[in-house]
């Protein structure tokens, strides 16, 4: 599976006008890899990951294309888009323990998506079986209704449910967020294990928490205000950091045995810009510590190493 987004550009409609959400937006994913997706509410990565699957109707597809294996997909069409939902690209949504209906069994639930894309209940339970029991769930969850459920197995229900049909690509939007730790190490290890027994072939992780991506992912990518920071190998992105937004999200977590009685975490100063009528040339310019005249330009997005790619005039230098 190899995923190409070319310039994708989306925005929302609203009463006070659009919303430029993504903004040229372009990276690939390659067969068996998995991203992680991280940045700052509002960054755009929620609405990345929705884009890839046209699930949000108030979006509007402004520009780009997106193809998975060399097949483009109509992401500007919600209809044309069924053809390959499910199969092409799958999606675990945020808050997916709320996007089960409460008043069906487990088992209709899975009956009725199966019906809706042409596949038998009967054929197809001996397989759910085998990957409910992957996730440490029993065949008795399909008699039960998500209410019966814990928030842990009402995930991993959905995790089973998004990828019966081995897509291509998963995107795994905030997976983990609503979830105590050791429950969100198991979620993020599934998602691995998956990948690893090919029900998936190449995956998009969106998150807030780097510290738990890091542990999953490939290569991570950062987004900030609609547009992309730096894209590199997980240990890259973690301990090599270039551009100026990434380097001070890594420096604001929180060390394991550090007292910060001593020493308080340190934010970044500011806010990100409104996307409605964003500003001209860098969007992190006006939180930058490094800024400088030239940043009133638009940095290109290029690769300054191999497999590293930053978007800033002062990166590598």
């Amino acid at each position: 599976m190899t995923l190409q987004v070319d310039d994708l550009r989306v925005c929302y409609r609203t009463l006070m006008g659009e919303v430029r959400a993504l903004d040229g937006v372009s990276f690939t994913v390659a067969d068996g890899e998995i991203m992680g997706v991280v940045g700052e509410s509002g960054c755009g990565k929620s609405t990345l990951g929705k884009s890839l699957v046209r699930l949000d109707n108030r979006m509007k597809h402004v520009g780009g294309t997106v193809t998975v294996d060399g097949e483009p997909l109509p992401i500007a069409d919600d209809r044309a888009m069924n053809r390959f939902r499910f199969t092409s690209v799958s999606i675990i949504p945020q808050y997916a323990m709320s996007a089960l209906n409460p008043t069906r069994r487990i088992g209709r639930l899975v009956a009725d998506l199966l019906d809706a894309h042409g596949m038998s209940y009967a054929a197809t339970r001996p397989e759910l079986v085998r990957r409910l029991a992957l996730v440490g769930l029993p065949e008795t969850v399909l008699d039960s209704y998500p209410i019966e459920l814990s928030g842990g197995m009402k995930q991993r229900v959905v995790l089973v449910l998004s990828t019966l049909r081995d897509p291509a690509l998963l995107v795994a939007d905030e997976v983990t967020s609503a979830l105590d730790v050791s429950t969100q190490r198991a979620v993020a290890q599934t998602l691995v294990e998956f990948r690893d027994r090919g029900y998936v072939r190449g995956m998009l992780v969106v998150t807030h928490d780097i510290s738990l991506v890091y542990q999953i992912a490939d290569t991570i990518m950062v987004m900030y205000a609609g547009r992309l920071a730096e894209k590199a190998p997980s240990d890259v992105v973690v301990t090599e950091p270039l551009h100026p937004y990434t380097q001070l999200l890594i420096g604001a977590l929180p060390e394991v045995g550090a007292r910060f009685s001593e020493r308080r975490l340190t934010g970044i100063p500011g806010r990100p810009p409104g996307l409605r009528n964003p500003p001209q040339g860098c969007r992190f310019r006006a939180r930058c510590p490094l800024a400088f005249d030239k940043c009133a330009e638009q940095p290109p997005f290029v690769e300054v190493a191999e497999n590293h790619q930053v978007a800033c005039w002062k990166a590598g230098s």
